[in-house]
């Protein structure tokens, strides 16, 4: 069973670092590894995890229902509901009394995490991700088949989107058929749905607004979402029309700079080799000033996550992490591009989830 097995490892990482008892409340840690994800609420949920004996999920009663069967995935779990007269802070300080070491949830609202610290005033108190992240980066087979998963469907949506008309529409109703088709390609969420075009493209993270599409702009679409808790990110550039020879030549670098730290993102090597085989090819073409952020993050139950391919990561990759390579160019008034594929390590070499097309792909 995949959630006893990682309630084990956790364990076994908890006793490594001395951290007695791991908190874990809001955030994708509990959905990992029990299966249920919290609502973001002012009543308190929370998993108790100490180093030995039983599991504790501290829940408010109305939300009970919505646990299934947890206590068949997490084997020895009990279920402890709260009523709306009871104090759950209360509660999880006589579950974890005498814990001097305490992992809270990354994602823990503050108003919880105070109210815990002085529910356990003996404690020093550190992130989850102290003992999660590195457990998390690394996928077991089946999570590499929902990453799959996720990348076909917004595959499939890369590809139909090249036929869809984008002149005269603005940026957000290009968004809101992205996040339209996500939803209808199973995914169950939609994270974000970035649509920058022409001038808009040179800001990485642009937020789609008014601004119509016109003949001749570059549109840089970069979305996801999550798909039966695994979640999606691509990228891809559209054209309407035939692209300016510029934007030909620019986009050829880029495609040569995934590629290279593609084939660099190999079991053994660090973090920040994969991110200086892209930054290479973008300066020896003249673009180091405009390729402004790192060339990818770990993918899995969050969008972002553990390990980042960034000058500065010295820690080698892992078969079975699974992270994007995209590499950016960005001319400030003029246009972007970026190009991202998820991409997962292996002992044979690196794997590419997404094969949507990797071309400009002219529109209307």
């Amino acid at each position: 069973m995949a959630h006893a097995a990682r309630v084990r490892r956790v364990r076994e990482r908890m006793d490594d670092l001395g951290v007695e008892v791991l908190l874990l409340s809001t955030g994708p840690d509990l959905p990992w590894l029990t299966g249920y994800e919290a609502t973001p609420l002012e009543r308190l949920t929370v998993l108790v995890l100490g180093r030995g004996g039983e599991p504790v999920l501290v829940v408010p009663e109305l939300e009970a229902p919505r646990l299934g069967d947890i206590e068949d995935r997490v084997p020895g779990l009990t279920v402890r509901p709260w009523a709306e007269t009871d104090d759950p802070v209360a509660l999880v300080g006589e579950l974890g009394r005498g814990a001097r070491r305490v992992a809270v949830g990354d994602h823990t609202w503050a108003r919880f995490v105070l109210a815990l610290q002085d529910a356990l005033p003996g404690a020093a108190f550190v992130p989850s991700s102290t003992v999660t992240a590195g457990l998390r980066a690394v996928k077991d087979p089946a999570e590499v088949d929902a990453l799959r998963a996720a990348a076909r469907a917004v595959d499939a949506v890369v590809v139909e989107m090249r036929d869809r008309p984008f002149a005269g529409r603005t940026e957000h109703e290009v968004h809101r058929e992205l996040v339209e088709r996500m939803l209808a390609r199973g995914h169950q969420e939609a994270n974000f749905a970035i649509v920058a075009s022409g001038e808009n493209g040179a800001s990485p993270h642009h937020d789609p607004g008014s601004r119509r599409i016109g003949d001749g702009d570059v549109v840089v679409c970069d979305f996801g979402g999550r798909r039966d808790l695994y979640c999606s990110d691509v990228t891809r550039v559209y054209v309407v029309g035939e692209p300016p020879a510029e934007v030909a030549d620019t986009w050829a670098v880029l495609v040569d700079a995934q590629e290279a730290a593609v084939r660099a993102a190999t079991v053994g090597t660090p973090g920040e080799t994969v991110d200086a085989a892209a930054r290479g090819v973008i300066e020896a073409a003249g673009h180091g000033e405009h390729f402004v952020h790192r060339t990818g993050h770990g993918i899995g139950v969050e969008a972002h996550e553990e390990p980042y391919l960034v000058s500065g990561n010295t820690a080698p990759i892992e078969a079975g992490n699974a992270f994007s390579v995209e590499p950016g160019i960005y001319l400030p008034g003029r246009f972007g591009l970026r190009l991202e594929d998820i991409v997962v390590a292996t002992p044979s070499g690196p794997e590419r989830l997404n094969s949507a097309p990797r071309d400009l792909a002219v529109v209307g």
